[in-house]
């Protein structure tokens, strides 16, 4: 088994013109006709995680982040990036990202965390138009609907269990009644206004700022759960994608936590 058939199939199931015009997902490392002796999957390809592969026999890393997303002029080991991308290539390990094109399918990154939370029917919260289809509808978050109501403080309790979080930064209790529900994986303040727009009682996503926490406006909960924890599941995800469609060699969910934010 060749790299190139496994990142074949990946790019069917999420394929790279879907991603973001700032994303760099792909190979990034390697060669695709490279033999294929066994598969790491993480979410950061940091040096601890191409230890591991090292350690467990990997020659291929499956990460959702990817590793350089700009140009780089030099590769001296000044920086992380540089470290991996040099220890990578010295130990013949392979590093492909999948990233925001995995973000904007159905069966994706945010169809995970609805799965985990027990959203009902949920769809797409933004559309591309550019690249949805009848049979295939591509964009950004999910929204949809608990099976019944909860109180707002019992739901943001229950969220942080099902997510595995430490701790959720949330804006004021708007809606008593908690049942439809928005969510992105990541950074997705974005879509802020369009989960207002289709009536979201609250906003599951990561990354916002003191200031940005303002434009909730009395509108929607904003629950911000952490980048890590809100992405942390993809990794089962992308294990259940491989796992379930090549059998011939080693595939592995990395031990490595690789969230750099810590709590106290």
């Amino acid at each position: 088994m060749k790299i190139k058939d496994i990142t074949a199939y990946l790019e069917v199931i999420a394929p790279n013109h879907y991603q973001e015009s700032y994303d760099n997902a792909g190979l990034i490392v390697g060669h695709p006709n490279d033999e294929v002796e066994g598969l790491l999957i993480c979410l950061d390809s940091t040096e601890a995680v191409i230890d591991e592969a090292i350690k467990t026999g990997c020659n291929l890393v499956i990460a959702h982040h990817p590793i350089v997303f700009r140009g780089m002029k030099r590769f001296n080991g000044y920086s992380y990036i540089e470290r991996v991308v040099i220890k990578a290539i010295k130990n013949d390990i392979a590093i492909y990202a999948i990233h925001t094109n995995l973000d904007n399918v159905q069966q994706g990154v945010n169809a995970r965390i609805a799965e985990r939370i027990g959203l009902k029917k949920p769809q797409i919260l933004l559309t591309k138009r550019a690249f949805s289809t009848e049979k295939e509808i591509v964009g950004s978050g999910m929204i949809g609907e608990l099976e019944r109501p909860m109180g707002a403080m019992d739901f943001l309790n229950y969220l942080k269990e099902v997510m595995e979080v430490n701790c959720i930064k949330y804006t004021n209790i708007t809606h008593e009644n908690i049942q439809k529900i928005a969510v992105c994986g990541g950074a997705g303040g974005f879509l802020l206004q369009e989960a207002i727009a289709q009536n979201a009682h609250v906003f599951i996503t990561s990354d916002y700022k003191y200031h940005e926490f303002f434009d909730a406006d009395g509108h929607i909960i904003i629950a911000d759960i952490g980048h890590y924890e809100s992405e942390q599941f993809t990794i089962d995800l992308l294990f259940e994608i491989i796992k379930n469609k090549f059998t011939t060699f080693a595939v592995r969910k990395t031990t490595v936590n690789t969230n750099p934010v810590n709590y106290l």
